[in-house]
């Protein structure tokens, strides 16, 4: 929250800094000099983000650790580090600003979930969390490849480093959405389908529904699978478990 308001108070919300083209201020206004800064504790906050991850290994919580998380985890530092070496401030701090703010929403979220099951019925919003993730990334393509089409003092090779970052993290996002979300509401139709035949829990093969809760393949009581196979078995088992063996003349005695 500290990074969002300082980046707020160093620019995008004093009336200097410009949605359209922001040009990179290499003076020494105290402004500048404290956007500078801004930039530097958002590029250190890139490292502090890795804890997460090591909780995530000390706890054995490996399937929180995605292909999304270690991507995303594992280039910011580096990424972050040439904007605050060659452009601390202008255009590319739009992406910070956004970023910090997601950070805002994201890690409350963290902060409910912590506080234990009670919170849970509090937390319906995850996958619009998602939502505003995927949501970042493209209004960030857009502020900065705009600046393809018209003429700015800024760098192009940043535009181009802003903007293929925001394509790559949006469709990282939006994988993440189709498997947590959509592939839940897929597994949980096919798990209704593959046990819809069975009202009372007990799956039977001939698709038939017995309410006494006993499993035949042909839906009938004698437990044989066809008629035949009665008078070919020489036992057969009535329903209180006792076995009766068929005589010679062909009639079952107990």
């Amino acid at each position: 929250m500290v990074k969002f308001l300082q980046l707020c108070a160093s620019g995008w919300l004093t009336g200097r800094y410009s949605l359209k083209c922001q040009p990179v201020d290499y003076g020494q206004d105290r402004y500048t000099i404290r956007m500078v800064h801004v930039c530097w504790w958002y590029y250190f906050s890139k490292f502090t983000e890795f804890m997460d991850t090591i909780f995530f290994v000390l706890r054995k919580k490996n399937e929180h650790i995605s292909t999304l998380h270690v991507i995303h985890h594992g280039c910011m530092p580096m990424s972050v580090w040439f904007g605050v070496k060659f452009t601390p401030g202008g255009h590319s701090t739009f992406f910070g600003l956004l970023n910090t703010f997601v950070h805002i929403v994201m890690y409350s979220y963290y902060l409910l979930s912590a506080l234990g099951p009670h919170m849970q019925r509090f937390l319906w919003w995850k996958k619009y969390l998602t939502s505003l993730q995927m949501a970042q990334f493209v209004a960030i393509m857009v502020h900065a490849f705009q600046l393809l089409f018209i003429d700015c003092n800024y760098p192009k090779a940043f535009v181009w480093w802003i903007g293929m970052h925001a394509v790559m993290f949006f469709f990282l996002f939006k994988e993440f959405y189709n498997q947590s979300y959509n592939g839940a509401k897929r597994r949980a139709a096919a798990k209704l389908a593959a046990n819809g035949n069975a009202s009372n829990g007990t799956a039977h093969t001939n698709g038939k529904v017995h309410t006494n809760g006993t499993s035949h393949l042909n839906g009938k009581s004698n437990g044989f699978s066809k008629q035949s196979d009665y008078y070919v078995n020489a036992t057969q088992t009535d329903v209180n478990g006792a076995v009766q063996r068929r005589p010679a003349n062909g009639n079952v005695n107990a």
